[in-house]
């Protein structure tokens, strides 16, 4: 698994260049509808695996995707509920990125560990 912190203003998909170059390339990438555009699916098919993200509700040509994977983005979404507990990440007391990444690395093997 990988982290990455961006500005409040960046789309997330302006971030997906940090989630690839794996030194074992994943079997399947799952993503948001936010990283479902062509170039991105490229991208993961470029990596050798397989892109797990649904279609925007107005695509014109539906993409299926496996809903069965996708269900596992759950563990994501459970690690920003738990990361929302800390008080120190939700009010993001470190301004820099390296400060803030170096607590969320923490709080990552704290949940690991647990």
């Amino acid at each position: 698994m990988r982290i990455d912190v961006t500005g409040v203003q960046t789309h997330d998909s302006k971030a997906f260049s940090a989630f690839l170059d794996w030194d074992a390339p994943p079997s399947a990438i799952i993503a948001d509808k936010a990283y479902g555009s062509a170039a991105i699916r490229q991208a993961i098919a470029d990596e050798g695996a397989v892109a797990v993200i649904p279609s925007k509700s107005n695509a014109k040509v539906p993409i299926p995707h496996a809903p069965k994977l996708y269900a596992m983005r759950n563990l994501v979404e459970r690690f920003f509920c738990r990361m929302k507990d800390m008080r120190r990440l939700t009010t993001r007391y470190e301004k820099l990125k390296r400060n803030f990444l170096s607590m969320l690395h923490i709080f990552a093997i704290r949940c690991w560990l647990n």
